[in-house]
């Protein structure tokens, strides 16, 4: 999904400016530390920019504050993850909070891996078709 010109720009401004949960999981994703995944950080994928993303894995994974507590967000959230999911891209979401902790840190960085790890189930039903990915 090709982004618009504009979602480049807001990206690049956002990877200048990360939140501190940003900030704090970037420290830990960044030069393929998580069993040697590459990650992408405030990455634009059609309109939408991801806080971080993983190609190989089609894994978006993003750090929700506060805000993302409200239902008109919730809902706003729930389409946008949707949107991804039909193009392939799973989404985890992860509060603020626990990232900020080293507990919960952990527990993040280990279900970031354990799924990205994972194949997606359309993988596993193109892999059980006897199909290479290319059409």
């Amino acid at each position: 999904m090709r982004a618009p010109k504009r979602t480049f720009g807001i990206a690049r401004n956002l990877r200048k400016k990360l939140s501190l949960p940003e900030a704090v999981l970037w420290r830990a994703l960044r030069r393929d530390q998580l069993q040697g995944l590459r990650f992408r950080r405030q990455h634009p994928i059609g309109p939408f920019v991801l806080d971080f993303y993983c190609p190989s894995a089609r894994l978006a994974i993003e750090v929700d504050g506060a805000v993302h507590d409200f239902a008109e967000r919730l809902v706003r959230d729930e389409r946008r993850d949707a949107l991804l999911a039909e193009r392939g891209i799973r989404t985890l979401r992860f509060a603020a909070r626990d990232v900020l902790n080293d507990e919960g840190l952990e527990g993040v960085l280990l279900m970031i891996a354990d799924v990205a790890l994972t194949p997606s189930t359309a993988d596993a039903r193109e892999e059980a078709r006897g199909g290479d990915g290319a059409s």
